[in-house]
Order: structure tokens, then sequence, then C-alpha cells
């Protein structure tokens, strides 16, 4: 039985200040470069839609399922073969911008089985602070 039909979801959502355009910030959310110099072991573009994301040397496959240059990118986790499975965990990232204070935003939606929301607070506080430091911001 797959691990998600065996445990319930959780949706975790925060905002994070970055010091950085959307111009110079989205590279780091949407392309194998970009996310590979901050969020895990190692990524690969497997075609231009579909992502192997690598944690503890584990291969996690996602695609692209949407895509708004400059603003956001969502990445829907694969089952085996390939195919997409009811309920997949995702994640989303994007950009948004603050007109009154000109202040950049990177709002992150992360739907998985993982429902400690402290455990996952400190995970994203850490991953975000590893992206500002790449993008100076």
């Amino acid at each position: 039985m797959p691990l998600s039909a065996t445990r319930s979801k959780h949706r975790f959502v925060q905002e994070y200040p970055v010091n950085a355009s959307a111009k110079i910030l989205y590279p780091y959310l949407a392309s194998a470069s970009g996310l590979r110099q901050w969020f895990c072991q190692d990524v690969q573009m497997v075609n231009p839609h579909i992502f192997n994301f690598v944690w503890d040397n584990q291969p996690h496959l996602a695609e692209i399922t949407s895509q708004r240059t400059n603003r956001s990118v969502r990445f829907v986790f694969l089952g085996p073969e390939r195919r997409h499975m009811p309920d997949a965990n995702y994640l989303d990232f994007t950009i948004e911008s603050s007109e009154l204070t000109q202040e950049v935003f990177l709002k992150v939606v992360d739907y998985s089985e993982e429902t400690d929301d402290v455990e996952l607070t400190e995970m994203w506080d850490n991953l975000v602070q590893n992206l500002r430091e790449q993008v100076g911001g």
C-alpha cells in the first residue's frame, strides 16, 4: 500500500520576505540548476516538465503542472512509473510583492505527509535562508 494511502496529508503555508526581485528569484525556484543551489542534494531535469529531486540519495520525480514566469511554479510529485497519483504531494512557490512597500515575498505551500508544523517551519526557515544567501537577499 502506498505511503500516501496510509497517512493523512497536511498543507503547510509560509511566507518569507526576500530582498531580491522576482526576475532574480524565479530561476532559483523553477530551474534544476537554481533549485540545486539551495533546495536539495541534487536536482536533474528529466525533460522540460519533469524534475528528479534527490534527498538522502533517493530520487523523487515531480512534474511542473503550472508555471507563470517570474510569479509561480508548482511541482506535483509522481508515483511509480512516473504516474500521477490521487492526492499527490506538491510544492508551490509563489513570488508576491507589496505595491505599497515594494517588498518581495516567497510564499511556500508544502502539501505532504509531514504534519509537524514546528519541524516544517524549521526546515523551510533553513532552506529559505540558503536561498537568501544565494540571491544576496
